[in-house]
């Protein structure tokens, strides 16, 4: 029986241009656009047109492992009812299918996975030739810092497909490719598609504006509709806390003041993310000057990292649990192994704190005195960016619980910091906006003195 690839399948006339690209050996694509416009189809019938012309590896990678299973493997086209992968794979074309590694064995040798960005790390074994990132402005953006020399040695190619969540690592991509001739960008909205009706796009805005209010209703109408950034990431804990930093010029770029020691603050980590902030105290004013994650690391990696960055320390300040034996080495805890490499340091474990949501209350009053280096503490800031309220599907509201995935982890390490401050009990209650909200301020204490 013969099969052509992409089977019984054709791109719609919107899709065309991206199509093109690809075919024409295009190495890099970002595409932005609305919902429902076939982002997963043209990237799963794309992937299998270069599985079979190249023998590789080739991996769907979703934000994480755990909504990987149902948002693409199990998937039913709804047009065709029947499975999207079972669309772009025909079974005439695999060898084997691994239901629980949603893994599929082409007869030619190329192998396709559905991973999460979350766990990339447990999968490097044989790399990627072929990469696509499906909601690419929720996937951990460190997870393309560590594939992307992989692409870059082997010629593989990679696309970005997403809707827009705020002015995130989606938006910096976006802005990005854009400006570059080694990329394709596109930007498709429903003005262009023609895919919804005026009555269903009508239908969808009073529906949102009822879930959420009528102002945040209509921003995340536009995001999901026609690609604005400028609605705020749903949910988000620290958006108008980041959003005033930089309209008041505190992300920007700090200098190490080697008259002044550094104090980290950590969130520590067994087989996810550890996340450290490198932060310098002035007056009110704590300034940032740095920020490292890492996962599936030992003490010692984290100890060199210290090292290597030549700052003199006044103290390291640990989460409670580094004084538990969670993380298998014996009986000894994480902070006694700190204190056996390198004992010349001081070495902090701070208690438990009662309420996490008490907490991040504290921290958005807190960012009011912070100044982050935009480049040094480009990751952390993501992670605070994209900090937020876990969604429940099932009763379709945010739970008063933060969402724990790759940026808890370093919203959690600058939430200790918040809290664990000195100065923390000298802080001036809130400002409130006319949208009862806090007004973040800048607490000026010489830091021009301190900026590149």
């Amino acid at each position: 029986m013969e099969i052509s690839i992409p089977n019984n399948w054709k791109p719609r006339s919107y899709q065309i241009p991206a199509w093109k690209s690809l075919c024409s050996g295009g190495k890099r694509s970002c595409i932005l656009a609305h919902r429902r416009w076939g982002k997963d189809d043209i990237a799963l019938h794309w992937a299998a047109v270069s599985a079979m012309e190249k023998p590789a590896t080739y991996w769907h990678m979703l934000p994480e492992a755990a909504q990987a299973r149902k948002a693409i493997w199990k998937a039913i086209n709804p047009h065709s009812g029947i499975r999207r992968i079972d669309e772009a794979f025909p079974h005439e074309i695999r060898r084997t299918t691994n239901d629980q590694e949603m893994f599929i064995e082409f007869v030619n040798g190329a192998t396709w996975q559905v991973v999460g960005s979350d766990n990339y790390n447990s999968l490097i074994g044989s790399p990627p030739y072929g990469l696509i990132y499906s909601e690419w402005s929720v996937c951990d953006p460190t997870s393309w810092a560590y594939l992307r020399p992989i692409l870059a040695e082997n010629g593989g190619w990679a696309i970005f497909i997403y809707t827009a969540r705020g002015k995130n690592h989606g938006y910096s991509l976006y802005n990005m490719a854009k400006e570059s001739p080694d990329w394709y960008c596109l930007k498709s909205t429903v003005a262009e598609t023609g895919v919804f009706t005026e009555a269903d796009l009508q239908r969808e805005l009073i529906e949102m504006q009822a879930e959420y209010g009528v102002e945040a209703g209509r921003a995340y109408w536009l995001q999901e509709y026609y690609c604005s950034f400028d609605a705020a990431i749903p949910g988000a804990y620290y958006m108008d806390a980041m959003a005033e930093a930089e309209n008041q010029d505190r992300i920007t770029r700090v200098a190490y003041d080697k008259s002044r020691p550094v104090h980290t603050w950590w969130d520590v980590g067994a087989s996810d993310y550890t996340s450290i902030w490198f932060a310098q105290y002035f007056g009110n004013e704590v300034r940032l000057i740095d920020y490292y994650q890492n996962n599936n690391a030992g003490p010692e990696h984290y100890i060199q990292v210290l090292k290597d960055k030549g700052y003199s320390y006044a103290a390291h300040n640990l989460p409670h649990d580094a004084d538990s034996n969670r993380f298998n080495y014996g009986n000894k805890t994480y902070r006694d192994m700190f204190k056996e490499l390198w004992s010349s340091e001081k070495w902090i474990a701070h208690p438990v704190t009662k309420s996490v949501n008490a907490d991040i209350n504290v921290t958005r009053l807190f960012m009011g005195r912070c100044v982050w280096d935009e480049k040094a503490c480009e990751v952390g800031l993501e992670a605070l960016r994209s900090y937020a309220k876990k969604w429940n599907d099932a009763n379709k509201m945010y739970s008063d619980k933060p969402h724990h995935n790759w940026a808890s982890h370093g919203a959690d390490a600058f939430r200790y910091l918040a809290i664990g401050w000195s100065g923390d009990n000298n802080l001036p209650p809130p400002t409130m906006g006319s949208n009862n909200l806090p007004t973040f301020m800048a607490y000026p204490t010489g830091r021009t003195s301190g900026r590149i």
